[in-house]
């Protein structure tokens, strides 16, 4: 599976932490099993509890990723080797869309739209374990795309002091490893 992150990334990334791309894969996984879980017995609450986990770390960064506190312990107890580390951005922007596909949910359920509530949550499921499973992560591929939204967000990240770097039309199409 090829990686989600183009092999240019360092050059038009701003400055920002870089993670251990296995404790992103864990919670995914972690959230994937809760929203399943919040299904199964019917707890649209759950479904906001995931959105908490999720929107903390999107908001304020990885580093306040409640999931990813408990890996960096797993990891430690384990004595993990370390792992080549990935830039921050991308996986951070990939939950800010979770996020709103969440929050989405949530208001549908609110509504009375459960199906639609359900079917939001199935959707960043789905995503989830795509990405525990096999380690592909669509939202950050989606963050290389050119369009307004991950500059914005990076933007809005860095408090407009950094923005993604436009690769130029006649640059070479982005290649993925």
């Amino acid at each position: 599976m090829p990686s989600a992150i183009p092999t240019d990334a360092e050059a038009r990334l701003p400055k920002a932490r870089m993670i251990d791309p296995r404790g992103h894969r864990f919670g995914a996984g972690v959230s994937a099993a809760l929203l399943v879980v919040a299904f199964v017995v019917d707890a649209p609450w759950l479904v906001a509890v995931a959105l908490a986990s999720i929107g903390v770390s999107a908001a304020f960064g990885l580093r306040w990723s409640i999931y990813g506190a408990i890996w960096r312990r797993i990891a430690r107890a384990l004595a993990l080797p370390p792992t080549t580390p990935e830039h921050e951005y991308p996986p951070r922007f990939a939950q800010t869309l979770g996020s709103v596909a969440l929050i989405l949910s949530l208001v549908a359920f609110g509504l009375g739209a459960a199906s639609i509530g359900w079917a939001l949550a199935f959707a960043v499921a789905g995503l989830q374990t795509l990405l525990a499973v096999t380690g592909y992560c669509l939202g950050c591929r989606l963050y290389f795309l050119r369009w307004w939204v991950p500059d914005l967000v990076t933007r809005i990240w860095t408090r407009g002091a950094a923005r993604l770097s436009p690769v130029p039309l006649t640059q070479e199409p982005i290649r993925y490893r």
